[in-house]
């Protein structure tokens, strides 16, 4: 799976140029989104023409996920100061053991099916136990990743979950200690609002919201360890915008969608550059567009991660896809 990290490097300047500069890593995601095998059929990515793209892109199948998930996952997994010392934190008022912490993906949901991503299956061992906050004995993780992608998929087969970790597929990530062993299930809402405790979760995490408390504290309702961390919402913002702009383009066949369904000037500006070049190929299209985009804004960073499907396959069955995922900074 090819993840595609667009870092922030700088304040947002005029609208249309930072929307421009979001919307061409999306359109390069969704094109690297379809599936080797058809783009060869269509002479390779290079040749896939813009007016293509609603044809041969599919919800939820290899597009791209623009997420929040994925933007804490890789900050943590980077030690990013301004999220790691919280994280650490949070880690202590679960009594996690340890010093090297890390992050595992679960529960990426693409296509209705349950994807363990990134190093998950690397990085556990048949040692690797979960701190549920109960005074059983934690339980062994590896013993129960299939049962708990299953109970995502399937309500009935959540019964046959322990009772400490019977929310435990409600899981977005794996906060634990490599040295020690030892994690925690773990929530990640963008909206605090939507956050849920069930048994086996440990942490929730939120943006954290100016004027408001952003101290890291347990609710005794939720049961939870609250660790709301720096966001820049603005950027976060323009990112789902830029997507909303490519997903009704797409929708409207290539073509400038109706004023009502994209009603802001700006973001239909930004449709019409893409009208103009639908019968370039997506790829020159991206470049043609640099010039009018706000060259400072974003960093791409491309990965090669393994996304190993356990629900469908017990043995894991490795497949194509693309993620875009907004990494905002803290700016000085």
């Amino acid at each position: 799976m090819k993840i595609f990290v667009e870092k922030q490097l700088a304040a947002i300047d005029s609208e249309v140029t930072a929307l421009v500069s979001v919307v061409r890593p999306i359109l390069t995601g969704i094109l690297y989104g379809i599936k080797e095998d058809i783009a060869n059929e269509l002479n390779g990515y290079e040749n896939i023409k813009l007016k293509m793209l609603p044809r041969l892109y599919k919800p939820g199948d290899g597009d791209v996920g623009v997420s929040f998930e994925w933007a804490v996952h890789d900050a943590i997994k980077r030690h990013d100061s301004y999220i790691i010392e919280r994280v650490i934190d949070a880690c202590k008022m679960c009594r996690m053991p340890g010093t090297d912490h890390t992050s595992l993906m679960f529960g990426l949901e693409k296509a209705g099916r349950i994807n363990l991503i990134d190093n998950l299956n690397a990085v556990i061992t048949n040692n690797s136990r979960l701190l549920t906050g109960t005074q059983a004995q934690p339980p062994l993780l590896k013993n129960h990743i299939k049962q708990l992608a299953a109970a995502f998929r399937r309500p009935e087969t959540r019964t046959a979950l322990p009772y400490s970790i019977n929310g435990l597929w409600k899981a977005d990530l794996f906060i634990g200690t490599t040295d020690e062993d030892r994690w925690v299930g773990t929530t990640l809402k963008i909206n605090p609002q939507n956050l849920e405790g069930a048994r086996g979760l440990r942490i929730g995490i939120v943006p954290a919201s100016q004027g408001r408390d952003d101290r890291i504290r347990k609710d005794e309702q939720k049961n939870l360890i609250i660790c709301p961390l720096p966001y820049d919402g603005s950027f976060m913002e323009l990112f789902y915008t830029g997507w909303r702009i490519v997903q009704q383009f797409l929708y409207a066949d290539a073509n400038v969608p109706f004023e009502v369904a994209l009603p802001n000037p700006p973001e239909r500006q930004v449709a019409r550059e893409l009208e103009m070049r639908r019968e370039f190929n997506v790829l020159d299209v991206v470049q043609a567009l640099e010039p009018q985009s706000q060259r400072n804004l974003l960093e791409t960073e491309s990965r090669e991660v393994n996304a190993t499907d356990h629900f469908q396959n017990n043995n894991g069955v490795s497949f194509n896809g693309a993620i875009v995922a907004p990494v905002a900074v803290t700016l000085k």
